[in-house]
């Protein structure tokens, strides 16, 4: 289970890549820029979501 370490990575890379995607559409006049922030958003969540899982996990697998 060492993947749940760098999956959580994956989440910010699609923030990133949905923030530029979102600047871009504000740039452009497009209105459908608001979608690729709440996506952004919740990439992020989804970051510390996990962070705190991978966390929770090794500590239970060190206690025993």
């Amino acid at each position: 289970m060492n993947y749940l370490k760098y999956t959580q990575y994956v989440y910010i890379l699609f923030a990133v890549f949905f923030i530029y995607d979102g600047i871009m559409k504000l740039n452009e006049g497009n209105d459908n820029s608001t979608l690729s922030f709440i996506i952004a958003g919740l990439a992020v969540f989804m970051f510390f979501f996990r962070r705190k899982f991978a966390r929770k996990f090794d500590d239970r697998n060190k206690k025993q």
